[in-house]
């Protein structure tokens, strides 16, 4: 009988610290903070699902985690330090593992490892107060640091309604590569059918990233 991934190694769950940014496990703890911060102004989610209430929040935070203790997800809230306040939630999602055996019947999910193989980076959302601040910026190198430096990951995907300028920018500034737009991709924020842009940034091109990355923030160290 196969093992279920209760039965096997997971990532570790970690707190990422930055220097603006803190990245904790996301729980029920910081349900009314995350509520508070969705509420701001939600003109903003025009292309992101964000639960409106604190019902929502919780059924959000539950799933949430539901997915990470199978191996398959690491959730954040994103925890701004100007503010000492949850200002959003991240995660690493659609963990997969290549080691050992392949899953057999084809379409079946083989159990979790210790090491994810590649990630995505996405359910990123963040209040109106903490949107164009440097906060996701930085919640993105402290995640692509973890993926690619911890776990040496081979692929880093990052996604966006195909309508979503502002998403788009954001990924694109990062260096990452657009590997093309799927068409009827998914079921729309907005309740119609979107296109998904998928960008991909490879292991090969980290340092790159990183670099660009730590250059925004003002981390370059001075020669």
């Amino acid at each position: 009988m196969p093992l279920s991934p209760h039965h096997v190694l997971m990532p570790a769950f970690v707190t990422l610290s930055g220097r603006s940014v803190r990245l904790e496990p996301l729980s029920l703890a910081v349900v009314d903070d995350l509520v508070t911060a969705a509420s701001e102004d939600r003109s903003t989610y025009a292309f992101t699902r964000v639960p409106a209430g604190r019902d929502d929040m919780v059924s959000y935070v539950e799933a949430a985690m539901a997915e990470q203790a199978e191996g398959r997800s690491m959730p954040f809230a994103i925890r701004w330090l100007l503010t000492d306040r949850v200002v959003g939630a991240t995660r690493l999602m659609h963990l997969e593992y290549w080691q050992g055996p392949m899953p057999w019947p084809p379409g079946t999910k083989g159990v979790v490892g210790e090491v994810p193989s590649v990630a995505d980076i996405g359910y990123t959302w963040l209040g109106a107060s903490a949107q164009g601040t440097g906060v996701n910026r930085e919640s993105k190198l402290l995640m692509l640091s973890l993926a690619f430096e911890t776990w040496q990951v081979h692929r880093i995907t990052l996604k966006a309604d195909v309508r979503n300028a502002r998403s788009r920018a954001a990924i694109e500034a990062l260096g990452a590569h657009l590997d093309g737009v799927r068409r009827a991709d998914s079921r729309g924020a907005d309740n119609t059918v979107r296109d998904t842009a998928y960008y991909s940034i490879l292991r090969s091109e980290w340092p790159m990233v990183r670099e660009r990355l730590h250059a925004r923030l003002g981390l370059v160290e001075a020669a």
